[in-house]
């Protein structure tokens, strides 16, 4: 049986593969700085994505989409400032719009919500 990491990093490698079949570019995985992590950073023409993938065996314990909340959602705002300084060419484009996206996969299932939060 695969741990629950294993399984954490098998189903942010199936997200990513997902958003690039939907014509983005994955930019970043599992970038880390002092405020946080994000899991991928993705862009196409117009939007950069910042997807927090979360993974649950089940639904049982409120599934993976509510395990986002308020704490986290600054961490992974926090981060992204950093990522955009650190890329600056990503962040002098005015015609891109940022976005936080959560991937919640359950029992295999993944399920992508868009602009989760602001």
């Amino acid at each position: 049986m695969a741990s629950s990491h294993r399984r954490g990093m098998l189903a942010e490698r199936r997200v990513a593969l997902q958003y690039e079949q939907r014509g983005f570019v994955v930019l970043d995985r599992n970038w880390r700085c002092g405020v946080g992590e994000l899991d991928i950073v993705s862009a196409n023409s117009s939007t950069l994505a910042v997807i927090e993938v979360k993974w649950r065996q089940s639904s049982e314990f409120g599934g993976a989409a509510g395990a986002v909340g308020l704490v986290k959602q600054s961490r992974i705002k926090a981060a992204t400032e950093l990522w955009l300084v650190r890329h600056p060419a990503w962040s002098q484009r005015d015609d891109l719009a940022v976005r936080f996206d959560v991937a919640a996969v359950t029992g295999g299932v993944i399920e992508v919500f868009e602009a989760a939060f602001e």
